[in-house]
């Protein structure tokens, strides 16, 4: 009986977690930071904090899927990409 219960729970988890990846908006774009701006800052994380600094108030026209983002991308070897920025790439700068 408490097995079955801790596999249900552990299911549960499973889709909660999947379910909350598919409504968060993509790390350090535009909505990313319309979602940072209305969020209380005593409830940002130091990694929230770095990122909305870095993408959100210093490199307003680099931001992940920008112009400047796609030429910057451009002109890094390919090989030094990471898979975010590969997969991040073909869905701003190729389609």
């Amino acid at each position: 009986m408490l097995r079955k219960a801790s596999l249900g729970l552990m299911l549960g988890l499973v889709v909660l977690l999947g379910s909350a990846c598919d409504s968060t908006p993509e790390l350090c774009s535009k909505s990313w930071c319309a979602a940072m701006d209305a969020k209380s800052k005593s409830a940002w994380s130091l990694d929230d904090t770095a990122n909305y600094a870095k993408y959100c108030v210093l490199e307003l026209g680099n931001a992940v899927g920008s112009k400047l983002w796609c030429k910057s991308m451009e002109a890094k070897p390919k090989g030094d990409w990471t898979a975010n920025e590969a997969a991040d790439y073909t869905r701003h700068c190729v389609f």
